[in-house]
């Protein structure tokens, strides 16, 4: 009798509720500090006295790390059992969570946040791999429909409570938010996840592979992060940017010819699972990517305070509660590419309408272009998570399971990256452009000159600092325009790449149906009524 069939032997079926709820208080106590940090950013900085270039490596390191261990998470099954390896990778992230609140430089921070980043990426592939096994197939949909609740909740109500702990406390408290649930999701996985079924010899590791991995992130996303700031010509950008072509070269050539290889490229010669990892890549760009902007929007643009910021993302994330169950039950029901079509479009929707946004937009409005978003995204998270899984084998549903977070979570750290180097790009075009219309012959610039010279004077101010102050005033106004301008260029590239994700999810459709009719051509009456059960 294997692990897994011993825990529902004592447990009944209720197990599944409570592995379902195991790795699910585990993946929200990681992913909560993927986003909680961001608002501490200027606090930390001033703590410090570092540069933003600095301090975006608190966002950027963590990100690396994590999406460079989302494919250790087969491995240590195999290796280690799934409780022994979720109780290991639990126990680092909470010493990186501790090292952070206490870390008396800007050095061991960013060490805390790296620390922390690894051990996020280990969870949420093995709460997958759990959940596949404790699950049938017919009813995975469901079980990710509830489990991504975790996964996009998270993000969504971190910079509200963060803000909120800044705003009582202090920017350390945001590094102990995750010890709770942490320690409660270790208490319950001793509890409630199947130890190693295997005694024999523990599979190696490629440790290789990972370092190749580590080498190709950290140095590509350095390089973004720096580029506009040192030039994209510059020497060091472009040796950076070497280093990562090669990394990624020697790492393709490594797992094609390693005999245990952390990322089995067999998986991309599956169609529907090649599909599915473009969609889930722009997916991790959208989710993350929208979650950098607008709250940046509002605090840069509007002046809300971080608490207010993350207040606007409340809403929605109450509204998955909702989303995430049914979106679930359906995608066991209907073709996981219909359903990721329907989200892509919905989230396409939301950030169209996002892109007309300006200093005026209302807080509801916002609000509500959010919800949007987030009713198109939780659409597309259990069918992406479930569907292109199944048309795996056995043997690879681990490896899958880590690619496909893996994919999603490289999408988000290309997302905010990118999306951080177009707003400067545009918002220093704009800005040039708007600029160079202030002159005496525009009417509209005197007019409005005139108007804050007269609001200046009736304030008491002298004849000698108004016409000064008013054109002081004008730049800031053209600064802040330039800004929103910006905002709406990056709502409007959101919109486009969430359209042509469209394309490879008509490709995911069309392989899926004739892997299925291939496989149904082949099987036995039994297997095809097993396959397709009736609803």
């Amino acid at each position: 009798m294997s692990q897994t069939d011993a825990l529902f032997e004592k447990y009944g079926p209720a197990y599944r509720a409570y592995a379902t709820a195991t790795v699910m208080i585990a993946t929200i106590s990681v992913v909560l500090s993927t986003t909680i940090v961001n608002v501490a950013i200027p606090d930390v900085m001033g703590a410090f006295g570092i540069s933003a270039v600095q301090a975006q490596w608190l966002s950027t390191g963590f990100l690396a790390a994590m999406t460079a261990t989302m494919l250790l998470g087969d491995w240590a099954d195999r290796a280690f059992g799934l409780r022994l390896s979720l109780n290991v990778a639990l126990t680092v992230f909470i010493v990186g969570s501790v090292l952070g609140g206490i870390a008396p430089n800007e050095g061991v921070l960013t060490l805390a946040r790296v620390v922390q980043g690894a051990a996020a990426g280990v969870v949420q592939p093995l709460s997958m791999i759990l959940l596949f096994r404790v699950f049938p197939p017919e009813k995975r949909g469901a079980a990710m429909g509830i489990f991504g609740i975790g996964v996009v909740l998270a993000p969504a109500l971190g910079p509200w409570i963060g803000g909120l702990l800044i705003d009582a406390f202090d920017w350390r408290w945001v590094f102990y938010l995750g010890l709770p649930p942490g320690i409660m999701a270790m208490a319950l996985a001793n509890l409630f996840v199947p130890r190693r079924d295997n005694t024999g010899p523990r599979p190696g590791f490629d440790w290789t592979g990972l370092g190749l991995l580590a080498v190709f992130l950290a140095s590509l996303l350095n390089a973004l992060t720096n580029a506009q700031r040192l030039g994209w010509g510059s020497d060091p950008i472009l040796i950076q940017f070497a280093i990562a072509t090669a990394a990624a070269t020697g790492f393709v050539m490594w797992e094609l010819h390693t005999s245990k290889p952390m990322l089995d490229l067999r998986l991309f010669r599956n169609v529907p699972f090649a599909a599915a990892s473009v969609v889930s890549f722009i997916m991790g760009a959208g989710l993350f990517g929208s979650t950098y902007l607008v709250p940046l929007f509002v605090q840069t643009i509007q002046g809300f305070t971080p608490t207010q910021a993350g207040l606007l993302l409340m809403p929605s994330g109450f509204v998955l509660v909702l989303v995430f169950p049914l979106a679930g039950r359906l995608s066991d029901k209907v073709p996981a590419a219909l359903l990721i079509g329907a989200g892509m479009a919905i989230f396409a929707w939301s950030s169209w309408l996002s892109s007309v946004v300006e200093i005026n937009t209302s807080f509801w409005t916002l609000a509500w272009w959010t919800i949007l978003s987030r009713i198109g995204l939780g659409f597309v998270f259990p069918a992406i998570s479930a569907g292109p899984l199944k048309t795996l084998p056995r043997d690879l549903i681990g490896q899958g399971s880590g690619a496909i977070n893996f994919v999603r979570q490289l999408g988000g750290a290309f997302g905010v990256n990118l999306l951080a180097v177009l707003m400067e790009r545009r918002t220093m075009l704009h800005a040039d452009a708007l600029a160079a219309t202030q002159t005496s012959d525009n009417l509209a610039t005197m007019t409005f000159l005139r108007e804050v010279s007269g609001i200046l004077r009736g304030a008491g101010l002298p004849d000698t600092q108004i016409f000064a102050t008013a054109a002081q005033f004008l730049g800031q106004t053209v600064v802040i325009q330039a800004n929103t301008l910006a905002f709406r260029d990056g709502f409007i590239v959101v919109t486009l790449i969430f359209l042509i994700a469209l394309i490879p999810t008509a490709i995911l459709h069309y392989a899926t149906v004739r892997l299925t009719e291939a496989a149904d051509a082949g099987a036995s009456p039994a297997a095809r009524e097993a396959r397709h059960p009736v609803q």
